[in-house]
């Protein structure tokens, strides 16, 4: 079946083309390179895995709860809209939240996909081109698992978010060659990552749990990438040039913020447009949960020096400005750590099952 018939709306041309204006960099020089980024390169090459054998996609997925997170998440709930629905009803609503949810995941891989690409062509150091293309591998590998997990486990797809793929077309037009950094490692990934970690953190339902936990591992070494590489960067700049960053990463925000609504979801429950923004708005859960979306954002944006006034006027704003404080290298060890000990519990437990398997099979041998 074509992924065109699993979309709740046509998403529009099959190919998006979005023109470019960045050069292409060679770089000369191959034997001198950051100590940190050649490790972290190292890091990206040992760190390679398989999502069709990593994961078990043999788990069971139900289409009407594929992801167990509560229903307090959804914007309806505690409307009147749900007081009338039915069970069948909510489940629907269910599958299709968690469908918008990881497509906008998935279309959001596809851009860092393309967007580590357009680093390996344009950064101008070696050994950013090399982690580059590290990372453009990891993005391939998130964008066919989100794919998969939306196509054979819950059946529907939802077309990119209009915020989303604004800030995606603004990030691969601009010419300079460090805004895919910018509006993808920094912006789009570090939203994303804060989405995957709630998500991941809440859901009872192994599988998606293992996804987001596998790809959080990964996104953990992107995120320490775009932030070595533009903190050396934006230590050149002047201040002109740092404002014009700053100015990018304020529209990219409240891109971002408002990306959150969901509202395509509730149109689809036959429910106006500004009555479901009115319900996106009123939702405490949602209000709580978009912003916690920017606690790898803001850290992130403050560490690679970009903190002028305007921008932290518009994260006291947004109510988000406390968040510069927190502890980034230790939410990404936690990212890490959680992933090494999901694996360990996994292979712990089929380990035993063997072990089971054998004493059985000796048991049966020896009664015959």
């Amino acid at each position: 079946m074509s992924t065109q018939e699993l979309y709740t709306s046509p998403p529009g041309e099959p190919n998006w083309q979005v023109p470019s204006a960045s050069s292409a960099r060679f770089s000369w020089e191959y034997d001198e390179g950051r100590d940190r980024l050649l490790a972290l390169y190292q890091k990206g090459k040992d760190k390679q895995w398989d999502g069709a054998t990593r994961i078990d996609w043999d788990l069971e997925v139900d289409p009407l709860d594929p992801l167990g997170t509560p229903d307090e998440s959804l914007s309806l709930y505690g409307t009147p809209h749900w007081a009338k629905m039915t069970e069948k009803d909510k489940g629907e609503l269910r599958k299709h939240y968690a469908s918008w949810q990881f497509s906008q995941f998935l279309h959001g891989e596809q851009g860092a996909m393309v967007c580590a690409a357009r680093i390996v062509e344009s950064v101008p150091d070696l050994d950013a081109k090399f982690y580059s293309a590290t990372q453009t591998m990891d993005e391939a590998r998130h964008a066919e698992i989100y794919g998969r997990f939306l196509r054979d486990k819950i059946g529907m797809l939802y077309p990119i978010n209009d915020n989303l793929q604004a800030l995606l077309g603004d990030t691969l037009r601009d010419s300079r060659w460090d805004m895919p950094y910018l509006g993808m490692q920094v912006l789009i990934e570090g939203l994303a990552l804060a989405a995957f970690g709630m998500i991941r953190d809440t859901t009872d339902k192994p599988l998606p749990q293992q996804i987001l936990a596998y790809i959080m591992q990964d996104e953990a070494r992107h995120v320490a990438f775009g932030r070595m590489a533009l903190r050396d960067y934006y230590k050149q700049l002047s201040d002109a040039e740092l404002r014009e960053r700053e100015e990018f990463v304020i529209e990219g925000c409240y891109l971002m913020r408002d990306r959150l609504r969901g509202v395509e979801v509730l149109e689809n429950f036959g429910i106006p447009k500004a009555q479901a923004e009115e319900y996106s708005e009123q939702s405490e859960f949602l209000a709580l949960f978009r912003q916690l979306l920017f606690s790898r954002i803001v850290p992130c944006v403050k560490d690679i020096g970009l903190w002028g006034k305007r921008l932290q006027e518009a994260y006291v704003d947004m109510g988000v400005f406390e968040m510069g404080n927190a502890n980034l290298d230790q939410l990404m060890a936690q990212d890490e750590e959680i992933a090494e000990k999901l694996d360990a519990e996994r292979f712990a437990a089929e380990e035993q099952e063997r072990v089971a398997e054998v004493r059985d099979a000796i048991a049966s041998g020896g009664s015959g």
